[in-house]
């Protein structure tokens, strides 16, 4: 065929998740790359979807997820972060975070529009904005502390801005947004008429007493801010792809309409598990949280032994080291280094980045057994610094 392809996908590469998860493969590599447990998620949880998928019913459930999920979503995030939402009218269930995301997108952006990103980002964010039409204009965080500020946001937020996605707790950098951050935000929000999409999938994956705070509570922001969680992360069940959208009417009526076209629904014996799930007291979320947290812990302690500056990490799975120390510039040479000298794949963070790339950070997953982070360990000894 001549006749071109739709450039905005077509032009992508090959995803760096891809290309290192590929190398760990072909090298027998440790992969500490790609962002998934070796845990195979609570069993309770699992065994629920597949009573469900014996038991109960398997076609089409409502556009907007089983009545008893909404419900259980509203109650769990009441529970957890002081949100009333109204089930009926402020809760969607979705097929996972992502399509959470290019629904938001693709309904609330108009061909023009100026979309506010900040970054190091998940990577779906900019290509479902320019799918949109939308114009990006990028925060660019550095480390260690990976905060914006008021001269941040003033250079990239006018009357012409429409939409800012946040990330918070972010991937990669493992920070947690405080909540002088996102009053500040709400202020910029407000102060120019902005609709707020909050990717919260790592809500409960925080560390060191830390909090999490939904920008959908602070002052400002009740009617202009969509939510989206993630019974993948929440649960660590990434294959299941279920994901959450609240939001008020307003904006529900219409993200809805383009989540009608691009999955319509959502496995309904997935969606009476997660129902399950949400339900759990709060040990369960509490043990969660030490767990990863051990495995942060272990993995850091591990890190500075061999002499790798650790970045601190407050939530997600992730960890980074900054290489600039080690003598080193460049994130993407020295990540196919690992995976070919020592065979251990990591994320160069630059990937994350759309310009203004940081090139010093890498990022290391941490959601492993306790076996596969000192396998890496001791593979990561014999790097020739």
């Amino acid at each position: 065929m001549t006749k071109p392809f739709d450039p905005t996908f077509s032009a992508l590469p090959t995803t760096i998740f891809e290309v290192m998860s590929s190398l760990a493969r072909e090298l027998d590599a440790v992969n500490l790359g790609q962002g998934f447990p070796d845990d195979p998620g609570p069993e309770d949880v699992r065994a629920k979807a597949a009573d469900a998928v014996l038991n109960g019913y398997n076609q089409y459930p409502s556009m907007m997820g089983l009545p008893e999920t909404r419900e259980a979503v509203a109650r769990h995030y009441a529970h957890h972060q002081g949100l009333n939402l109204d089930a009926p009218s402020e809760v969607m269930v979705v097929s996972g975070a992502t399509e959470a995301l290019a629904a938001c997108i693709l309904s609330l952006v108009a061909p023009g529009d100026e979309v506010v990103l900040i970054q190091p980002m998940y990577d779906a964010y900019l290509p479902l904005v320019q799918r949109a039409g939308g114009v990006a204009k990028f925060v660019t965080l550095r480390p260690p502390h990976w905060r914006f500020s008021e001269e941040d946001l003033a250079a990239v937020f006018s009357d012409r801005t429409k939409l800012v996605v946040l990330n918070n707790p972010l991937n990669p950098t493992g920070s947690v947004c405080p909540r002088e951050d996102l009053e500040l935000l709400a202020r910029y929000c407000v102060r120019h008429d902005v609709i707020a999409v909050c990717d919260e999938v790592w809500e409960h994956v925080v560390f060191d007493n830390h909090t999490h705070v939904p920008l959908l509570g602070i002052e400002g922001m009740r009617d202009r801010c969509v939510k989206i969680g993630s019974a993948g992360k929440i649960f660590s069940l990434t294959g299941w792809k279920v994901g959450f959208v609240m939001a008020a009417p307003r904006l529900m009526k219409v993200i809805a309409k383009a989540h009608q076209f691009l999955t319509f629904t959502t496995p309904p014996n997935l969606q009476v598990a997660v129902a399950h799930g949400l339900m759990k007291d709060d040990e369960y979320f509490r043990q969660m949280r030490q767990g990863f947290q051990a495995g942060r812990d272990h993995l850091c302690a591990g890190l500075r032994q061999l002499g790798f500056p650790v970045i601190p990490a407050q939530g997600t799975y992730f960890v980074n080291i900054d290489i600039a120390p080690l003598g080193e510039s460049d994130d993407a040479a020295f990540c196919q280094r690992l995976v070919r000298e020592v065979g251990v794949a990591a994320i160069p963070v630059s990937a994350f980045y759309a310009e203004n790339h940081v090139r010093n950070v890498v990022r290391l997953c941490f959601a492993k057994k306790t076996s596969t982070l000192d396998a890496a360990l001791e593979r990561l000894a014999k790097l020739k610094k």
